[in-house]
């Protein structure tokens, strides 16, 4: 009995001594926590936000979602619409840059909570002015002065924000009023904002707005020359040490958000490389953690898409064609390799895709562009001639078009019978109408049509002679004759 006692206890023994290794090692990363590590792997779990929605600026693809068409509270993101509305309205004023508005005693009647640009009743305020006040510092007042200075009353300027977000389909959206102050009837999803977002990023004015760290609003008829800071700290670096890490150094805007109701909301641009994003986050459990999420979506986004151009997507697999006449010295047999240059500067062809888009472009890529040659291809050749050219026929842009030119030079053979393009060609670039006394020409213009002359006589002769003989034939006579 005590044999087996030991013998079990032993064998407990040896089991926990290979086990040892094992619990020494590290422990994996579970697979529901996001490790910065691996931006690609994101998860709808990994956000605390309870809508959110990621997409590319250019083409408007959605490249993540949670919840996108979720009913949302948008707080003081509203003041997208309202700004780039403020900048599209503004085109039709005859001095935009200096027209002024005055503030009204509605407009700073605010709440102790409400945020605000501390504007005074009666102030002249530019109405650039009102819309760096608006998104910089949020300013509910800066917000309420824009929609009474441009249509009279802020429920008329609100008529005008829904009626363009239903035109730019934004069907789940409606609006109470111009800064974002909770209502029941004020909502929208975070699919609608990215596409109000990318609409507005379009607008340079707005871009350069959203993106700044700080604004000096000028002297008026109220306050002296004052500066203020963006609120935004995914766009600028705050002075606080607590709030480092929510600054994204690849950031281009837009606008925070909050209220008890909406929660912490953040609309988020940035780009890398070339390739541009918007992400929502609606609805984050803190102030910290709607940065995060953003962060998060953007690191997934710049993971997963790439910026190139349509040159280097032929550079990964140029154009090879076959010379004729080419030198038998020629190192590489007559085989030509053709570099692409574009033709035009003033167009772009740069091109943003996901990966999966870049392999079916390598793929396909002379199957989606059109190459003609303008010459032939024929000896000799000489490095950076126009061989021909390359066309991309774009869905919505006009035609980018590329020469394409000889890498290398390619002598052509000796003693080999020019071809008839290249004997115009000399032809051509011969100044002098007739041709040159040579030996050859007097051979081939003189000697040779005599020869001719003397032979085509000899043969009528001949034949001349042949005709006369015929006829001296004499008749057949009878020796004799018989008479009755």
């Amino acid at each position: 009995m005590k044999r087996k006692v030991w013998a079990r206890l032993r064998a407990l023994a040896l089991a926990a001594l290979l086990c040892v290794p094992a619990l020494l090692a590290p422990w994996p990363a579970l697979a529901d926590e996001y490790d910065a590590r691996y931006p690609e792997n994101l998860a709808e779990g990994h956000l605390t936000a309870t809508a959110a929605i990621l997409i590319e600026q250019d083409t408007g693809q959605v490249i993540f979602e949670k919840n996108p068409d979720e009913k949302m509270y948008p707080a003081s993101t509203t003041k997208i619409l309202t700004v780039w509305l403020a900048l599209m309205m503004a085109d039709s004023l005859p001095e935009k840059e200096e027209t002024k508005f005055e503030v009204s005693a509605n407009a700073t009647n605010l709440a102790p909570d409400e945020s605000s640009a501390k504007f005074a009743i009666g102030e002249q305020v530019r109405l650039i002015d009102l819309c760096n006040a608006a998104i910089l510092v949020s300013g509910n007042d800066a917000a309420t002065a824009i929609a009474e200075g441009l249509s009279g009353s802020v429920e008329a300027f609100v008529e005008r924000m829904n009626s363009a977000a239903y035109s730019l389909g934004c069907y789940s959206t409606h609006f109470v009023n111009a800064n974002g102050l909770h209502d029941e009837n004020h909502y929208t999803t975070a699919r609608d904002m990215a596409t109000l977002s990318r609409v507005a990023m379009e607008n340079e004015a707005f871009r350069t707005i959203v993106r700044r760290t700080e604004y000096t609003l000028p002297k008026d008829n109220t306050y002296r020359a004052r500066t203020i800071r963006n609120g935004n700290n995914f766009v600028a670096k705050p002075d606080e040490e607590k709030k480092q890490g929510r600054y994204y150094p690849d950031s281009t805007g837009i606008k925070t958000g909050t209220t008890s109701a909406a929660g912490n909301c953040l609309v988020a641009s940035a780009s890398r490389d070339g390739v541009s994003l918007i992400a929502v986050v609606f609805g984050a459990t803190s102030d910290a953690s709607r940065y995060e999420d953003a962060k998060k979506l953007m690191e997934y986004g710049f993971s997963q898409f790439i910026s190139t151009s349509i040159a280097e997507i032929y550079l990964s697999n140029p154009r090879t064609i076959e010379i004729r006449g080419f030198a038998l010295d020629d190192p590489k047999v007559g085989s030509l390799t053709l570099n692409i240059h574009l033709k035009s500067t003033d167009v772009s062809d740069l091109i943003v895709t996901s990966q999966e888009g870049l392999a079916y472009w390598k793929q396909n890529f002379y199957n989606l562009t059109v190459t003609e040659f303008t010459r032939d291809l024929t000896a000799p050749i000489s490095a950076g001639e126009v061989m021909g050219t390359l066309t991309y026929y774009g869905e919505e842009s006009l035609p980018i078009v590329y020469e394409l030119t000889a890498s290398r030079s390619i002598a052509a053979r000796e003693n080999l019978a020019p071809s008839i393009d290249q004997i115009i060609a000399e032809a051509e670039s011969d100044p002098n109408p007739f041709p040159r006394i040579t030996s050859e020409l007097v051979v081939l213009y003189l000697i040779l049509p005599a020869l001719a002359v003397f032979a085509a006589i000899r043969i009528l002769k001949k034949i001349l002679s042949l005709a006369g003989r015929r006829k001296k034939i004499r008749a057949y006579k009878p020796n004799s004759r018989y008479f009755r």
